[in-house]
């Protein structure tokens, strides 16, 4: 179950983090934190598409990062390949380290500091969303980040 949950949070909080470039070119580049803040990824153009690549994790994340086999969250391309598909949206592969997955995902960008996140799987039957919030820096502030 536990890995379940991180899954679902980790899912939705990549997939949402690419969903800005849908509603004009580059207009949701910069640094995105899930609900806990316990992740930061940054945005970016990666040639033709758009990544995103984690640069915060906070201890917690990182430690589950490890019992996957991975020595350090910060670095890893989570969101690959993200595209518009219309009407503020955008798919794209997002890759789970806790489960050592890559999953179609969904997201849509509601305004400049705003993602709606969608990941769904087992054909759409279990779904998850989350909202995330465009942050300018990229540490977090201790004594906001409890996991």
């Amino acid at each position: 179950m536990r890995k379940l949950k991180l899954f679902f949070v980790a899912l939705a909080a990549l997939v949402g983090l690419a969903s800005a470039p849908a509603h004009a070119a580059g207009e949701g580049y910069g640094i995105w934190r899930n609900p806990k803040d316990n992740v930061r990824v940054e945005i970016k153009s990666c040639g033709t598409s758009t990544c995103g690549v984690v640069v915060y994790a906070s201890p917690k994340a990182q430690a589950d990062a490890r019992k996957s086999g991975y020595d350090t969250l910060i670095g890893q391309q989570l969101l690959r390949d993200f595209e518009p598909v219309g009407n503020g949206s955008m798919r794209g592969k997002v890759f789970v380290p806790t489960l050592r997955v890559t999953l179609s995902g969904t997201a849509e960008f509601i305004d400049a500091r705003t993602l709606r996140a969608k990941g769904c799987v087992l054909g759409k039957m279990i779904c998850k969303s989350q909202i995330w919030t465009r942050v300018d820096t990229v540490t977090a502030d201790a004594s906001r980040v409890s996991s």
